[in-house]
C-alpha cells in the first residue's frame, strides 16, 4: 500500500512542478495570435490523435461557446475522417481536411501532441502534412505538445512545451496540460466573451 501512496505523492509532486515551469510567455503569444485570429473573423482548426483528438474535441467546445472563436475538430466527423483514410492515406489525411476547409491565413491550426510530430521516427506523420498545408497558406500555427515539441515547435508560431520531468509519465503530464492550458487560455480575460455556467450562478 505505501508503494501506491508514494506514485500519488510523486505524480501531484510533478505535477506542481510542470505547473510552475511552463512557459508563460508562450502562453501570452498563443493567446494573442488567437485574439487576432478572432479580430480578422478567422477559424481555428484543432488537431489531435488519440488524447489529443480527446483534448481538440473539447476545446473546439469551449473556443466556441466561452471565446467565440469559430472552431473545428479533424475527428470529430468520424464519416469524412476515415473516408479520407480509406481513399487518401493516413499521413495526408489532416492536410486533406484542412485543404477542403479552405484554411487560410485568417486562420489558425491549433495542434495537440506529446510528440509534437517526427517525421524521422514516422509518429504523428499526419500531423507535419498539416503543418506543411498551414505554413503554405499562411495560417497561424499554434500547439501544446511534449518532448522536445517535434515538428511542432519547429514551425509553430507559438508553442507550450510541457516540461518532462519523468520520462515515465511523459504522455498523462503533457495531456493532462493540454487541458489545463486550453481552459487557461479560453477563461483569460482578454478571450472570454460568455460567463460560464456554474460561474454564472448565484
Amino acid at each position: 500500500m505505501k508503494d501506491k501512496r508514494d506514485y500519488i505523492e510523486t505524480y501531484l509532486s510533478e505535477v506542481s512542478r510542470i505547473a510552475k515551469d511552463i512557459n508563460k510567455d508562450a502562453v501570452e503569444d498563443m493567446i494573442q495570435i488567437i485574439l487576432g485570429v478572432r479580430k480578422k473573423h478567422g477559424r481555428i482548426f484543432m488537431l489531435g490523435l488519440g488524447g489529443g483528438a480527446a483534448n481538440a474535441s473539447h476545446a473546439v467546445n469551449d473556443f466556441r461557446k466561452i471565446a467565440g472563436i469559430e472552431c473545428y475538430s479533424a475527428t470529430e466527423n468520424v464519416g469524412e475522417l476515415t473516408a479520407r483514410i480509406n481513399d487518401e492515406g493516413w499521413e495526408t489525411v489532416f492536410a486533406k481536411w484542412l485543404q477542403g476547409s479552405n484554411l487560410n491565413k485568417n486562420d489558425a491550426l491549433f495542434v495537440f501532441s506529446v510528440g509534437g510530430g517526427n517525421a524521422v521516427k514516422k509518429v504523428s506523420v499526419n500531423l507535419i502534412h498539416a503543418l506543411k498545408y498551414a505554413k503554405v497558406v499562411g495560417a497561424k500555427i499554434i500547439g501544446i505538445v511534449g518532448r522536445d515539441g517535434g515538428a511542432t515547435a519547429q514551425v509553430a508560431d507559438a508553442c507550450v512545451i510541457v516540461p518532462s520531468i519523468n520520462n515515465t509519465n511523459i504522455t498523462p503530464h503533457v495531456e493532462s496540460f493540454q487541458a489545463v492550458i486550453l481552459h487557461l487560455i479560453v477563461s483569460h480575460p482578454a478571450l472570454k466573451r460568455n460567463e460560464m455556467k456554474w460561474e454564472a450562478l448565484k
